[in-house]
């Protein structure tokens, strides 16, 4: 194999393992998003834990963050939980790259 191909080779495992990594840092996020959401809709431990895995199952929707988005302001608005949109967007981000710092330590 030439070092071209071997380069190659490399930046797809690269590109695959980045691939994984961010798919487990969004996976990750979304559940404590859903556990911190759960919180301010003062749900149980055990609706806690359901609530939070539908929050994940939510973003196998679509592409990007606006199926997780739309999911827990629809939540928030049926519960009466005020939360601004931009609130919950910048906590969707916040959670986002606590999860990524989280996912590349371990």
């Amino acid at each position: 194999m030439s070092s071209f191909d071997d380069r190659e080779k490399a930046y797809e495992n690269k590109f695959a393992h980045d691939q994984e990594l961010e798919f487990k840092a969004h996976a990750r996020r979304n559940r404590m998003l859903g556990h911190w959401a759960a919180g301010l809709m003062d749900l149980d431990d055990a609706e806690a834990e359901a609530y939070a895995a539908a929050v994940v199952k939510a973003d196998l929707e679509e592409a990007g963050d606006q199926d997780v988005f739309r999911k827990v302001r629809a939540d928030f608005d049926a519960k009466g939980v005020k939360v601004s949109d931009a609130e919950l967007r910048h906590k969707m981000d916040m959670l986002l790259a606590e999860a990524r710092q989280q996912v590349q330590t371990q």
